[in-house]
């Protein structure tokens, strides 16, 4: 058993998650960079199955890990697998409900936590990279829109025009 400090809150990051529910018992998940998490209390209940901590540290390092949760309105330290962990624990444990269970999640509640979070950060500034002609500079997505600091044209406008304009020598 893993020794956890009195606050889950101090040891770990904190996370409001989106409540599902199937047959009367609760899901717990949420997305953190473009990955889901869920609960996996909740999902052994879901699965018929109790998942305990030993059986968890079978699954690789990064489809598994400890957060702090807003859980029934407590901050609760709860395990958590990463999407992949979650179908690799359903196919461990196969029962025939177990099949409907994979098509709830993978059919309603993966693709309604991607929907929220996308459009939750829709209006929210997001940073990549243009590449162009061997030159990078930042540039930066804001409502619907890619923008490039004034800085930076110049030395893009170069890299527009590689050959002399016509008429100039």
């Amino acid at each position: 058993m893993h020794k956890h400090a009195s606050n889950p809150s101090d040891t770990y990051p904190c996370f409001t998650p989106t409540v599902f529910t199937r047959h009367n018992r609760f899901l717990h998940a949420f997305i953190q960079d473009h990955q889901a998490w869920f609960c996996v209390q909740d999902l052994g209940r879901l699965m018929g199955q109790p998942l305990n901590e030993r059986l968890i540290q079978k699954l690789d390092p990064d489809q598994r890990r400890s957060v702090c949760l807003l859980k029934d309105g407590k901050i609760v330290d709860a395990l958590m697998v990463s999407e992949s962990g979650m179908y690799a624990l359903l196919v461990h444990h196969f029962i025939p409900e177990n099949r409907h269970l994979r098509q709830w999640l993978s059919n309603e509640v993966v693709p309604m936590l991607r929907n929220a979070q996308a459009s939750s950060s829709e209006n929210l500034p997001s940073l990549s990279a243009l590449n162009w002609a061997g030159v990078s500079v930042p540039l930066l997505h804001y409502q619907h829109h890619a923008w490039v600091k004034w800085r930076d044209m110049p030395e893009l406008m170069q890299v527009q025009r590689p050959f002399p304009i016509a008429g100039t020598r």
